[in-house]
């Protein structure tokens, strides 16, 4: 695996390159969910391109973004054993320079829950992802559907942009407990370990009853009483409409529950189907 810092090795690197390209794009500190998108990559593509960088942009608090896990040496260790073979490690210096003018707006489906908790996060997402999408050059990029809200901004920035590249989504990979794996879970205390997975229990069982015709508000309502009980901040848990990211008082149309909660100082996003 070639591994580069800067641009022009980067473009070197990858017009050596033949055949289908796929981008991984990641902030590091990578588990078993970064390299389930690393397989999905190699399935479709002829060369597997990952990123490392964690994006300034997309952190409201400084003090968050300098918690951020970092972990280069073991992260491009696991990307060289899932048969990655180009990884893009710039600095922030490299990725945006001192004087930069240019961002991307995003409206849409950033509007709500993250949007709304977390003010110009989305917009950061978008400007690295639309600059990653442009340094790459990849034909298709692979995205968790573990960070929903997310997924569908970034199709909407390229839709909307008319970015020449392919969005290829990977369901959520959970613990055996059932806990979406995140690179922020190492924060969590024992105890809090243990809570933990009450909230995919409370959104599977929740989105089958929608599923199933149950009163939406009702259900919702009574999961979020449960969590806030074992000891969960809820921020939100709601049912939306799987593109657009409305809100939804039933299951109309394609949707999707969404969920964020903080337990102790870890903040757990999840999501799941209601069909």
């Amino acid at each position: 695996m070639t591994v580069t810092r800067d641009l022009t090795s980067l473009r070197a690197s990858r017009a050596a390159m033949r055949g289908r390209v796929a981008l991984v794009p990641t902030m590091g500190a990578l588990h078993a969910g970064h390299i389930a998108l690393v397989a999905a990559a190699r399935a479709v593509a002829d060369r597997v391109v990952a990123s490392i960088f964690v994006n300034p942009l997309q952190f409201n608090a400084a003090s968050d973004l300098a918690r951020y896990p970092r972990t280069e040496e073991a992260d491009l260790a696991m990307l060289a054993a899932a048969g990655c073979d180009l990884a893009w490690v710039p600095a922030p210096e490299a990725m945006y320079a001192p004087d930069r003018a240019t961002a991307v707006t995003v409206g849409g489906p950033a509007e709500r829950f993250e949007g709304a908790a977390r003010p110009g996060h989305f917009g950061g997402v978008a400007t690295v992802c639309t600059k990653l999408f442009l340094q790459a050059r990849a034909d298709v990029a692979v995205f968790g559907e573990k960070d929903w809200q997310q997924l569908q901004v970034i199709r909407r920035v390229v839709r909307d942009l008319d970015i020449p590249i392919a969005i290829l989504p990977v369901p959520t990979v959970r613990e055996d407990d059932g806990l979406a794996l995140s690179s922020r879970n190492r924060f969590l205390m024992a105890a809090e370990r243990t809570t933990a997975p009450l909230l995919a229990r409370e959104g599977f069982a929740t989105a089958s009853a929608i599923a199933a015709g149950a009163d939406a508000t009702a259900v919702l309502g009574a999961a979020m009483a449960r969590l806030a009980q074992a000891g969960f901040g809820v921020e939100y848990l709601a049912l939306v409409a799987a593109e657009t990211m409305q809100p939804l008082d039933r299951a109309t149309e394609p949707a999707r529950l969404v969920a964020a909660a903080r337990l102790g100082s870890v903040r757990l996003l999840d999501n799941w189907l209601v069909a």
